[in-house]
Protein backbone atom coordinates (compact mmCIF):
# COMPACT_ATOMS: atom_id res chain seq x y z
CA UNK A 1 0.00 0.00 0.00
CA UNK A 2 1.31 3.44 -0.91
CA UNK A 3 2.44 5.49 2.09
CA UNK A 4 0.34 8.53 3.02
CA UNK A 5 2.13 11.38 4.80
CA UNK A 6 -0.05 13.43 7.16
CA UNK A 7 0.07 17.21 6.88
CA UNK A 8 2.65 18.98 9.03
CA UNK A 9 1.14 20.79 11.99
CA UNK A 10 1.31 24.55 12.27
CA UNK A 11 0.98 27.02 15.11
CA UNK A 12 -2.60 27.28 16.29
CA UNK A 13 -3.46 23.68 15.39
CA UNK A 14 -5.26 21.47 17.90
CA UNK A 15 -3.92 18.07 18.90
CA UNK A 16 -6.17 15.53 20.59
CA UNK A 17 -4.92 13.37 23.46
CA UNK A 18 -6.27 9.82 23.80
CA UNK A 19 -5.58 6.92 26.18
CA UNK A 20 -6.15 3.73 24.14
CA UNK A 21 -4.24 1.49 26.56
CA UNK A 22 -3.79 2.00 30.33
CA UNK A 23 -5.05 4.99 32.35
CA UNK A 24 -2.66 7.97 32.24
CA UNK A 25 -1.54 10.27 35.05
CA UNK A 26 -3.52 13.48 34.51
CA UNK A 27 -1.02 15.60 36.46
CA UNK A 28 1.76 14.49 34.14
CA UNK A 29 -0.38 15.22 31.09
CA UNK A 30 -0.98 18.72 32.44
CA UNK A 31 2.76 19.22 32.88
CA UNK A 32 3.57 17.87 29.43
CA UNK A 33 0.94 20.03 27.72
CA UNK A 34 3.23 23.03 28.09
CA UNK A 35 5.77 21.43 25.71
CA UNK A 36 3.24 21.39 22.89
CA UNK A 37 1.83 24.79 23.85
CA UNK A 38 5.35 26.22 23.54
CA UNK A 39 5.35 24.82 20.00
CA UNK A 40 2.19 26.85 19.37
CA UNK A 41 -0.22 23.92 19.53
CA UNK A 42 -3.46 23.63 21.48
CA UNK A 43 -4.12 20.45 23.47
CA UNK A 44 -7.57 18.84 23.75
CA UNK A 45 -8.22 15.78 25.91
CA UNK A 46 -10.60 13.13 24.58
CA UNK A 47 -13.76 12.57 26.68
CA UNK A 48 -12.58 9.32 28.30
CA UNK A 49 -9.05 10.38 29.22
CA UNK A 50 -8.77 9.95 32.98
CA UNK A 51 -11.28 7.13 33.20
CA UNK A 52 -10.28 3.77 34.63
CA UNK A 53 -11.70 0.33 33.86
CA UNK A 54 -9.58 -2.21 35.70
CA UNK A 55 -6.10 -1.81 34.21
CA UNK A 56 -7.54 -0.06 31.14
CA UNK A 57 -8.11 3.62 30.46
CA UNK A 58 -11.85 3.15 30.06
CA UNK A 59 -13.90 0.41 28.47
CA UNK A 60 -12.99 -0.91 25.04
CA UNK A 61 -15.95 0.98 23.56
CA UNK A 62 -14.89 4.24 25.22
CA UNK A 63 -11.31 3.99 24.03
CA UNK A 64 -12.38 3.15 20.47
CA UNK A 65 -14.82 6.06 20.49
CA UNK A 66 -12.12 8.48 21.66
CA UNK A 67 -9.80 7.47 18.83
CA UNK A 68 -12.48 7.67 16.17
CA UNK A 69 -13.87 10.98 17.45
CA UNK A 70 -10.42 12.56 17.35
CA UNK A 71 -9.71 11.31 13.82
CA UNK A 72 -13.14 12.44 12.60
CA UNK A 73 -13.00 15.89 14.23
CA UNK A 74 -11.94 18.34 11.50
CA UNK A 75 -10.68 20.81 14.12
CA UNK A 76 -8.16 18.26 15.47
CA UNK A 77 -4.99 18.01 13.39
CA UNK A 78 -3.14 15.31 15.33
CA UNK A 79 -3.93 12.40 17.63
CA UNK A 80 -1.45 11.80 20.46
CA UNK A 81 -1.47 8.90 22.90
CA UNK A 82 -1.03 9.72 26.59
CA UNK A 83 0.67 6.48 27.61
CA UNK A 84 1.08 2.80 26.87
CA UNK A 85 0.71 -0.02 29.36
CA UNK A 86 -1.80 -2.48 27.97
CA UNK A 87 -5.02 -2.32 25.99
CA UNK A 88 -4.56 -1.67 22.29
CA UNK A 89 -4.61 -5.35 21.22
CA UNK A 90 -8.16 -5.52 22.63
CA UNK A 91 -9.41 -2.80 20.28
CA UNK A 92 -7.32 -3.24 17.13
CA UNK A 93 -10.10 -5.17 15.38
CA UNK A 94 -12.80 -2.70 16.42
CA UNK A 95 -11.44 0.47 14.82
CA UNK A 96 -12.95 2.03 11.71
CA UNK A 97 -9.87 2.14 9.47
CA UNK A 98 -11.86 3.61 6.60
CA UNK A 99 -12.58 6.63 8.80
CA UNK A 100 -8.88 6.95 9.67
CA UNK A 101 -7.89 6.69 6.00
CA UNK A 102 -10.37 9.45 5.13
CA UNK A 103 -8.92 11.71 7.86
CA UNK A 104 -5.14 11.16 7.76
CA UNK A 105 -3.49 12.95 10.67
CA UNK A 106 -0.33 12.85 12.74
CA UNK A 107 -0.66 9.88 15.11
CA UNK A 108 1.90 9.58 17.94
CA UNK A 109 2.83 7.03 20.60
CA UNK A 110 4.91 3.92 21.33
CA UNK A 111 5.15 0.85 23.59
CA UNK A 112 1.67 -0.74 23.66
CA UNK A 113 0.73 1.71 20.89
CA UNK A 114 2.90 -0.45 18.58
CA UNK A 115 -0.24 -2.47 17.88
CA UNK A 116 -1.97 0.62 16.47
CA UNK A 117 1.07 1.74 14.47
CA UNK A 118 1.18 -1.62 12.70
CA UNK A 119 -2.56 -1.83 12.10
CA UNK A 120 -3.11 1.78 11.04
CA UNK A 121 -0.17 1.80 8.64
CA UNK A 122 -1.03 -1.56 7.06
CA UNK A 123 -4.75 -0.86 6.83
CA UNK A 124 -4.51 2.74 5.58
CA UNK A 125 -0.93 3.50 4.45
CA UNK A 126 -0.72 6.37 6.96
CA UNK A 127 2.77 7.16 8.24
CA UNK A 128 2.60 7.46 12.04
CA UNK A 129 5.10 8.45 14.73
CA UNK A 130 6.88 6.27 17.31
CA UNK A 131 7.94 8.53 20.17
CA UNK A 132 7.62 9.56 23.84
CA UNK A 133 4.16 10.28 25.25
CA UNK A 134 2.71 12.92 27.57
CA UNK A 135 1.97 10.89 30.70
CA UNK A 136 4.58 8.15 30.54
CA UNK A 137 7.53 10.27 29.38
CA UNK A 138 7.14 13.99 28.72
CA UNK A 139 5.54 14.85 32.06
CA UNK A 140 8.01 12.99 34.25
CA UNK A 141 11.15 15.08 34.60
CA UNK A 142 13.58 17.37 32.83
CA UNK A 143 13.93 16.24 29.21
CA UNK A 144 17.10 15.94 27.18
CA UNK A 145 17.65 17.92 24.00
CA UNK A 146 17.45 14.95 21.65
CA UNK A 147 14.02 14.05 23.04
CA UNK A 148 12.71 17.58 22.56
CA UNK A 149 14.22 17.85 19.08
CA UNK A 150 12.31 14.78 17.97
CA UNK A 151 8.98 16.30 18.93
CA UNK A 152 9.35 19.14 16.44
CA UNK A 153 9.48 16.87 13.35
CA UNK A 154 5.69 17.12 13.12
CA UNK A 155 5.88 20.87 12.39
CA UNK A 156 7.75 20.70 9.07
CA UNK A 157 9.11 18.02 6.72
CA UNK A 158 12.70 17.15 7.64
CA UNK A 159 15.02 14.24 7.20
CA UNK A 160 16.53 12.79 10.37
CA UNK A 161 20.09 11.47 10.62
CA UNK A 162 21.18 9.30 13.54
CA UNK A 163 24.90 8.68 13.83
CA UNK A 164 27.60 7.38 16.16
CA UNK A 165 28.08 10.85 17.61
CA UNK A 166 24.62 10.79 19.20
CA UNK A 167 24.89 7.46 21.00
CA UNK A 168 27.26 4.45 21.14
CA UNK A 169 26.38 2.09 18.30
CA UNK A 170 27.41 -1.48 17.57
CA UNK A 171 27.38 -3.15 14.15
CA UNK A 172 26.01 -6.69 14.34
CA UNK A 173 26.08 -7.36 10.60
CA UNK A 174 27.66 -5.32 7.81
CA UNK A 175 26.01 -3.75 4.80
CA UNK A 176 23.58 -1.13 3.57
CA UNK A 177 19.81 -1.52 3.40
CA UNK A 178 16.94 0.69 2.28
CA UNK A 179 13.27 0.21 3.08
CA UNK A 180 10.34 1.63 4.94
CA UNK A 181 10.80 1.70 8.70
CA UNK A 182 8.45 -0.61 10.62
CA UNK A 183 8.49 -2.26 14.03
CA UNK A 184 8.20 -1.17 17.64
CA UNK A 185 7.90 -2.96 20.94
CA UNK A 186 8.98 -6.59 20.61
CA UNK A 187 6.32 -7.97 22.96
CA UNK A 188 3.54 -6.36 20.91
CA UNK A 189 5.03 -7.45 17.60
CA UNK A 190 5.23 -11.06 18.81
CA UNK A 191 1.71 -10.95 20.25
CA UNK A 192 0.21 -10.07 16.87
CA UNK A 193 1.78 -12.97 14.97
CA UNK A 194 -0.95 -15.24 13.61
CA UNK A 195 -3.57 -12.48 13.59
CA UNK A 196 -4.84 -10.34 10.69
CA UNK A 197 -2.75 -7.52 12.18
CA UNK A 198 0.66 -9.16 12.25
CA UNK A 199 3.49 -6.98 11.00
CA UNK A 200 4.55 -7.08 7.35
CA UNK A 201 8.36 -6.80 7.21
CA UNK A 202 8.81 -7.57 3.50
CA UNK A 203 11.79 -5.51 2.24
CA UNK A 204 11.47 -3.23 5.29
CA UNK A 205 13.87 -2.03 7.94
CA UNK A 206 12.62 -3.63 11.16
CA UNK A 207 13.25 -1.75 14.40
CA UNK A 208 12.64 -3.28 17.81
CA UNK A 209 12.80 -2.09 21.43
CA UNK A 210 11.84 -3.57 24.79
CA UNK A 211 11.76 -2.95 28.53
CA UNK A 212 12.26 -5.25 31.56
CA UNK A 213 12.16 -8.56 29.73
CA UNK A 214 14.83 -11.15 30.56
CA UNK A 215 17.08 -12.49 27.76
CA UNK A 216 15.23 -15.82 27.59
CA UNK A 217 11.99 -13.93 26.94
CA UNK A 218 13.69 -11.81 24.28
CA UNK A 219 14.95 -15.07 22.75
CA UNK A 220 11.42 -16.52 22.76
CA UNK A 221 9.93 -13.49 21.02
CA UNK A 222 12.68 -13.18 18.43
CA UNK A 223 12.33 -16.87 17.69
CA UNK A 224 8.62 -16.37 17.16
CA UNK A 225 9.36 -13.63 14.61
CA UNK A 226 11.95 -15.92 13.01
CA UNK A 227 9.55 -18.85 12.70
CA UNK A 228 6.91 -16.54 11.24
CA UNK A 229 9.38 -15.45 8.53
CA UNK A 230 9.51 -11.85 9.71
CA UNK A 231 13.30 -11.78 10.09
CA UNK A 232 13.86 -13.44 6.71
CA UNK A 233 11.54 -10.95 5.02
CA UNK A 234 13.23 -7.84 6.43
CA UNK A 235 15.94 -5.95 4.53
CA UNK A 236 17.80 -4.93 7.68
CA UNK A 237 17.49 -4.34 11.41
CA UNK A 238 17.61 -1.31 13.70
CA UNK A 239 17.98 -2.35 17.33
CA UNK A 240 16.66 0.21 19.78
CA UNK A 241 16.92 0.44 23.56
CA UNK A 242 16.38 -2.68 25.68
CA UNK A 243 15.91 -1.04 29.07
CA UNK A 244 16.35 -3.37 32.07
CA UNK A 245 16.57 -6.50 29.94
CA UNK A 246 19.22 -8.27 32.00
CA UNK A 247 19.07 -11.73 33.60
CA UNK A 248 17.29 -11.61 36.96
CA UNK A 249 15.69 -14.81 38.20
CA UNK A 250 17.76 -17.40 36.32
CA UNK A 251 21.12 -18.39 37.76
CA UNK A 252 22.50 -19.30 34.33
CA UNK A 253 21.57 -17.15 31.36
CA UNK A 254 22.76 -15.79 28.06
CA UNK A 255 23.32 -12.06 28.12
CA UNK A 256 21.04 -9.81 26.10
CA UNK A 257 23.89 -9.13 23.71
CA UNK A 258 24.48 -12.85 23.16
CA UNK A 259 20.83 -13.32 22.26
CA UNK A 260 20.86 -10.37 19.84
CA UNK A 261 24.09 -11.62 18.28
CA UNK A 262 22.63 -15.07 17.66
CA UNK A 263 19.64 -13.70 15.76
CA UNK A 264 21.22 -10.79 13.92
CA UNK A 265 25.00 -11.15 13.59
CA UNK A 266 24.78 -14.18 11.30
CA UNK A 267 21.70 -12.93 9.45
CA UNK A 268 23.68 -11.53 6.52
CA UNK A 269 21.49 -8.44 6.72
CA UNK A 270 22.68 -5.01 7.87
CA UNK A 271 22.09 -4.50 11.59
CA UNK A 272 23.11 -1.84 14.10
CA UNK A 273 22.21 -1.83 17.79
CA UNK A 274 22.29 0.94 20.36
CA UNK A 275 19.81 3.47 19.02
CA UNK A 276 17.98 5.40 21.74
CA UNK A 277 14.54 4.41 20.49
CA UNK A 278 12.16 3.12 23.14
CA UNK A 279 11.80 3.28 26.92
CA UNK A 280 14.87 5.43 27.53
CA UNK A 281 16.21 8.96 27.92
CA UNK A 282 16.90 10.60 25.61
CA UNK A 283 14.16 9.00 23.56
CA UNK A 284 14.40 9.44 19.81
CA UNK A 285 11.23 9.76 17.72
CA UNK A 286 10.88 8.17 14.28
CA UNK A 287 8.15 8.11 11.63
CA UNK A 288 6.66 4.63 11.26
CA UNK A 289 6.35 3.68 7.58
CA UNK A 290 8.71 6.37 6.25
CA UNK A 291 11.59 5.38 3.97
CA UNK A 292 14.95 4.90 5.67
CA UNK A 293 18.54 3.90 4.94
CA UNK A 294 20.83 1.95 7.26
CA UNK A 295 24.57 2.19 6.49
CA UNK A 296 26.78 0.11 8.79
CA UNK A 297 30.08 1.32 7.30
CA UNK A 298 29.29 4.89 8.34
CA UNK A 299 27.23 3.80 11.36
CA UNK A 300 24.47 5.96 9.99
CA UNK A 301 20.69 5.67 10.03
CA UNK A 302 18.73 8.15 7.91
CA UNK A 303 14.93 8.46 8.00
CA UNK A 304 12.91 10.54 5.56
CA UNK A 305 10.30 13.05 6.71
CA UNK A 306 7.06 11.67 8.12
CA UNK A 307 4.92 14.72 7.28
CA UNK A 308 4.24 16.75 4.16
CA UNK A 309 4.29 20.50 3.89
CA UNK A 310 1.71 22.92 2.56
CA UNK A 311 0.95 22.29 -1.10
CA UNK A 312 2.43 18.79 -1.12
Amino acid sequence: MEAILPKALKKGDVIGVVAPASPPDLARIEKAKSLYEEMGLQVLLAPSVGKRHGYLGGTDAERVADLEVMFANEDVRGVFCACGGYGTPRIVDRLNYKLIAEHPKVFWGYSDITCLHVAIHQQTGLVTFHGPMLSSDLGNSELEGATLAGLSQIMAPRQQVFEQTRQPLRVLAQGMATGKLVGGNLTLLASMIGTPYEIDTKDALLFIEEIEEEPYRIDRMLNQLRLAGKLDDAAGFVIGNFNGCEPKKRQHSFTLQEVLDEYFSASGKPCISGFQIGHCSPALSVPYGAMAVLDTERKRFVVEAGVRGEGQ
